[in-house]
């Protein structure tokens, strides 16, 4: 897994001719717009998402001359940003552009989430023009007030980096940007005036290199000497894995590491699919006390874990039950700790690379397979009403290798109990949770790999919330399989809060129909599904167009998990004295029923 696009898509520079002298070489004239729409090709980035406005215009008018980069106007700005995120997860860099504050406020969110989950987005707002900001001008898309640092302001917090280009820094901070989003995986954000697109300016000839610096020497070989002395020292070794281990492309050096020690390999749920789970040393999702049966123990009892880029939350530790050992190792993309010692200016990758030809391989292990068996729904009735208990054995069934996997906030969050094939991908807003992520990046995602088979795992309620991004989909000919639930609303909201009460109703669509309305030449298959023979026959469509299927279920049916955590989330985000301890006002995991 991985962004191996970002690395190979580096363009190496062609040597001068005899007849060029380098001096000649090093630098031409372009145009401030073609240069950076040059740096973010170069970069890996063959599709800009957004929304045209009149301050993006000259940019986007030289996109479209060019002829190299491919425009994906998106519904809104918001969903221009969950796009890129998308794109960005398996391409390695995103981008978006807007137009001067209503777009970078609308888009605010997404890359806001972007930056919680550590994917590297750029986004570009086509801002007013220079010579205004010079004069003080007043302009329409600002507040008005003679301030025009406003959203450079707004956006300090979500992004690594932000700048304002202008004819004088315009080469050093396209390039710091692009640059500071890839080696960060964090988003960043610029404003381009909408009177420089056209001017000339003096540019590097060579083309921009995605490149880490070296790690340095000494930090490198010490570090490696002291992580290699503990793991092989050890009894219990063992490996957590968090997101930044695909972000930073380590999950196959990881998976290479435990197979030489033999030690397990444990995931947070933010981190689903970044070790293959049919690895024998994989033995599930670690979540504190919420774990899988097993894990717990393997992590916690570890006398040496290796804890790669963890950041503990309340839904990723079970409420905060987790409990890492006190000499655990914590490694990040530039610095671990080690003991007492913490070492920095070292890459994770050159780290690993380096221990694992140092540990000694280890063969008087048995592998510690774990992780839970695959969902079954044998003893269910497939011709009555739809359930969740049918549903999710069922979409186990449907997974294959290399499937590219969505969840949104809801019952969806079922998927993180399934088993996942070889090579597959699973995206999800697991740490920012901002519901109707999926949809738009499910277009992202799909351009970014249109051969890959990409399934949406939704709720109705998440789905209304960016549901007109599917015209976009519609639009390009794109062949998602879409899975919703339709369960009348926020039943994941339900296990909090308000079980029965209205605020966690939505109205109720015709889901299914949505793809002829919002494209009635579509040649998408779309199905209302009941009963558990429905949604087998579904399943078994081919996929060589859009497949929508719309399942029907009971707004109380929702998995026992996913229920408890609701349950338990309501403790601690209403405290002792909250409403949830009033009769019937929450959805509870139902009793396991006893035989006669």
């Amino acid at each position: 897994m991985g962004f191996p696009l970002a690395c190979g898509s580096m363009v190496r520079r062609i040597p001068p001719t005899a007849q060029e002298s380098p001096m000649a070489s090093s630098t031409q004239r372009m145009k401030i717009g073609d240069f950076l729409l040059r740096r973010l090709e170069e970069a890996g980035i063959r599709h800009l998402f957004g929304v045209p406005g009149d301050y993006n215009l000259t940019l986007l008018q030289q996109l479209h001359d060019a002829k190299k980069m491919n425009w994906i106007g998106t519904t809104g700005e918001l969903t221009a940003s969950y796009a890129a995120d998308g794109y960005a997860r398996l391409k390695g860099l995103g981008a978006l552009l807007v137009t001067n504050g209503v777009g970078p406020l609308s888009a605010i969110n997404g890359v806001g989430g972007a930056y919680a989950e550590h994917v590297p987005v750029i986004c570009i707002a086509g801002s007013i023009p220079l010579r205004s900001i010079d004069r003080g001008l007043g302009m329409h898309h600002t507040m008005a007030d003679g301030n025009f640092d406003h959203f450079l302001n707004a956006y300090k917090p979500v992004t690594i980096a932000q700048a304002r280009i202008t004819p004088r820094n315009a080469v050093a901070e396209i390039d710091r940007l692009i640059l500071t989003a890839w080696r960060e995986k964090l988003p960043v954000y610029m404003e381009f005036p909408s009177d420089i697109a056209y001017l000339d300016i003096e540019v590097p000839a060579p083309p921009l290199m995605l490149a880490e610096p070296a790690s340095d020497p000494e930090r490198l070989r010490s570090c490696v000497a002291a992580l290699a002395e503990r793991l092989a020292a050890a009894k219990s070794a063992a490996i957590l894995v968090d997101t930044d281990a695909d972000r930073f492309g380590v999950a196959s050096e990881l998976m290479e590491l435990a197979n030489k020690l033999q030690a397990p390999l444990a995931v947070i749920n933010a981190a689903k699919g970044v070790i293959d789970e049919s690895s024998p040393h994989y033995v599930g999702i670690y979540a504190g006390k919420a774990s899988e049966p097993g894990v717990c123990e393997t992590i916690e009892s570890s006398d040496c874990l290796l804890a790669i880029a963890y950041r503990p939350i309340e839904v990723t530790t079970g409420d905060f039950s987790a409990s890492l050992p006190a000499n655990t190792i914590h490694a990040r993309a530039h610095s671990l700790d080690i003991g007492h010692d913490n070492y920095q200016a070292v890459t994770l990758k050159e780290v690993l690379r380096g221990v694992i030809d140092a540990v000694p391989q280890v063969s008087h292990r048995a592998p510690r397979r774990l992780a839970a068996a695959a969902m079954s729904s044998a003893d269910i009735d497939a011709d009555a009403k739809l359930t969740q208990a049918f549903y999710w054995p069922a979409i186990q069934r449907y997974l294959r290798p290399g499937d590219v996997l969505y969840v949104d906030n809801g019952t969806s969050f079922s998927l993180l109990g399934l088993r996942l094939p070889p090579r597959c991908t699973f995206i999800g807003s697991i740490n920012w949770g901002s519901i109707g992520y999926s949809v738009g990046a499910l277009l992202g995602a799909l351009i970014a790999a249109p051969e890959r088979r990409h399934i949406l795992l939704i709720g109705d309620g998440s789905f209304q919330v960016t549901a007109q991004e599917l015209s976009t989909i519609l639009r390009h000919d794109l062949k998602p399989v879409i899975l919703l639930i339709n369960n009348g609303g926020y039943t994941i909201e339900r296990g909090y809060l308000g079980k029965t009460e209205p605020y966690n109703d939505v109205a109720n669509w015709s889901y299914a129909d949505l793809p002829k309305v919002l494209r009635p030449d579509t040649s998408a298959r779309s199905f209302l599904v009941k009963t558990g023979v429905d949604l087998q026959n579904a399943l078994g469509t081919p996929n060589d167009t859009l497949i929508f299927v719309e399942s029907i279920m009971d707004s109380c049916d929702a998995p026992a998990p996913v229920t408890r955590s609701s349950n338990l989330g309501a403790e601690m985000d209403y405290g002792p004295t909250g409403p949830q301890h009033r009769e019937g006002l929450q959805l509870r995991p139902a009793k396991p029923q006893l035989s006669a």
